[in-house]
């Protein structure tokens, strides 16, 4: 019998639930073999437009069953497993990282009915009024994914901006952009709406200044970015009272998660 033949996977970007082609038709090749999708300004505007369109829908969900889509992200990401190992590697420190990246969905699934009663207060006031501080979220959040480690950093910077209830828009690293593009077609299994996770890849010089221009993002995560890039953000996302977070791909912490949140004070008479 002949052999067969290896069919090669050709990476897509994943924008509002499914996954396109970029728009210019361009690629590159990080490792000199694959072709990976060159994301422009118009595939970044169709992702900013699609995380918009989703954001009342993905922050009007109950936290529980936000949770429970978190959750469910760990048990498909447990399933292809041994992919991810071998995208990145294949080594000892590979298995490790895909291991702490399931256990940081589960780690964040568990976070999102406790956040109010954690980061929210009842503050004292002089008259008769209720006064409480509630976390909401900040709306469309940008995120730079951090070059190494690919997909662990990746997912720490992910998932506590989705417990929070924004919808995200992801450019992977763009060095190693394997793993990112791959956690697309895991995010797709895992009852997220359309449109609450969209992940590019490309040029970061290319995308980074539409990113941090756009008047519908309303945060930017620049953990993946070099200081000068941050430089850049920062006096771009000035322009439209952007916020600009400064993460850290190491580690879990709800201050990764009211980074990303606003702090809303209500009033209320006291009945009589």
């Amino acid at each position: 019998m002949p052999e067969r033949v290896d069919v090669r996977k050709t990476y897509k970007l994943f924008i509002n639930g499914e996954f396109v082609r970029s728009e210019s038709g361009r690629s590159y090749r990080p490792d000199g073999g694959i072709n990976v999708p060159r994301g422009s300004r118009k595939d970044l505007r169709d992702a900013v437009r699609a995380a918009r369109t989703a954001f009342a829908g993905w922050s009007g969900r109950t936290a529980m069953n936000r949770g429970q889509i978190l959750y469910r992200t760990a048990e498909m990401l447990d399933g292809r497993r041994e992919q991810f190992i071998a995208e990145l590697g294949g080594t000892e420190p590979a298995r490790q990282e895909v291991d702490a990246a399931i256990e940081t969905w589960v780690w964040y699934a568990g976070w999102t009915d406790k956040l109010s009663q954690v980061a929210g207060t009842v503050n004292p006031v002089a008259g008769p009024y209720f006064n409480f501080t509630i976390p909401e979220p900040s709306g469309v959040v940008g995120i730079v994914a951090p070059e190494a480690p690919p997909l662990l950093g990746l997912v720490r910077r992910l998932a506590p901006a989705l417990c929070a209830g924004n919808t995200v828009l992801v450019v992977v690293s763009e060095p190693h952009p394997l793993p990112g593009l791959t956690l697309g077609e895991v995010l797709a299994t895992s009852d997220f709406p359309a449109g609450t996770v969209n992940v590019v890849s490309g040029i970061r010089r290319e995308l980074l200044p539409w990113l941090a221009s756009h008047m519908d993002v309303n945060a930017v995560d620049v953990t993946g970015c070099t200081p000068e890039e941050t430089r850049q953000v920062e006096e771009l996302a000035a322009a439209n009272v952007k916020r600009v977070v400064h993460g850290t791909s190491n580690g879990m912490t709800p201050d990764a998660i009211t980074a990303v949140m606003e702090m809303k004070t209500v009033w209320h008479p006291i009945g009589v």
